[in-house]
């Protein structure tokens, strides 16, 4: 089967076609062939093996997201059957229930083979089953980013009618948050430094937008949107080093923050006296468990909400792809097609 791997050492110009001998499932295992990936920030981390020795090892097929057709089961499998359309899940062993250290150890395009080849071996375990509702393409787009937006307003955040949200940001997670957030009922305020990414984003449900390389100040410009609720009951924060200071200016005393990027930078130099005195949530969010992904799936589905894509390559342009992406001239998830 043909895979693409980071092979002798890291980096994208050590990123190669190759082939693997086909999978065969044991026990408790399923072949699934791939139909779709999906791109995240993520995998331009993982090239440069930026998670230390968590980022895996060498050969890694990269990618953590995407979508196929069960073709194969070993015995005792029970939770699908040959024919189901599937997503992997990123977490291969998280299943449910509140995180410990074992669940993040067997994350996909990480410390596991990821989803760029023709066949993948998994668990039963894990994956999620396809709604009707959903392309391949649509459905390689959530494992990552729409999970994690899922599992920031509504698994952990537990967002209701009528809350203020801020998102930060275009990318897949902020867009992700924007959808979800306005199905549960909430008004939506993004920042950007694109006015072209705002009038999209307002196009697609924000009810207000700032452009935080003119109003470098954003906490305060969202003072008058907030004037009636004491700042914002949830923020989606991807900024990091950049950002998270304006966000505690600007959250609701019992407010919740939902760390989630550090596209900025890992280093915070601030007073923890707001967070304190202000009694405001500080949440770490790493994606989630199959339980949420369930949940999420079927929400979906009800609501009819559906991805953001902007892009299709093919199987072999991985790496036009990955440079697509570093570019940052994306609006939606960039795809794969297998």
């Amino acid at each position: 089967m043909r895979v693409f791997q980071i092979e002798g050492d890291w980096g994208m110009d050590h990123l190669r076609l190759a082939q693997r001998p086909d999978p065969v499932a044991g026990p408790g295992q399923i072949v699934v062939r791939m139909r779709a990936s999906s791109l995240n920030f993520r995998d331009l981390v993982v090239l440069d093996r930026g998670y230390g020795r968590g980022t895996g090892t060498l050969p890694l097929i990269p990618v953590s997201d995407g979508a196929g057709d069960v073709v194969a089961i070993g015995e005792c499998v029970s939770r699908v059957k040959v024919g189901d359309r599937v997503c992997p899940t990123f977490f291969q062993n998280w299943t449910g229930g509140d995180p410990r250290p074992e669940n993040f150890g067997l994350a996909l395009g990480g410390s596991l083979d990821g989803t760029m080849a023709d066949l993948m071996l998994l668990s039963e375990q894990g994956v999620v089953k396809i709604p009707n509702s959903l392309s391949y393409q649509e459905a390689a787009s959530l494992p990552c980013a729409a999970l994690t937006a899922w599992s920031a307003l509504v698994t952990n955040g537990r967002i209701k009618a009528g809350d203020k949200v801020l998102v930060q940001g275009s990318g897949g997670v902020a867009q992700f948050a924007l959808s979800f957030a306005k199905a549960h009922g909430a008004h939506v305020t993004v920042i950007s430094s694109s006015n072209e990414k705002l009038a999209r984003l307002s196009q697609a449900g924000a009810d207000a937008g700032i452009n935080y390389s003119i109003t470098p100040d954003w906490a305060k410009a969202t003072r008058d949107i907030t004037a009636d609720n004491g700042g914002f009951d949830h923020i989606v924060e991807l900024g990091g080093e950049a950002t998270f200071v304006q966000s505690l200016r600007c959250i609701r005393p019992g407010g919740t923050i939902s760390l989630i990027g550090v596209l900025s930078g890992l280093n915070l130099t601030t007073s923890l006296g707001p967070i304190v005195s202000r009694q405001v949530r500080l949440q770490g969010i790493t994606v989630g468990h199959r339980g949420s992904f369930e949940d999420m799936l079927r929400a979906m589905q009800q609501m009819k909400i559906k991805p953001m894509l902007d892009r299709t390559f093919g199987f072999d342009d991985l790496k036009e792809a990955l440079a697509y992406l570093k570019s940052g001239q994306q609006f939606g998830k960039i795809v794969i097609a297998h």
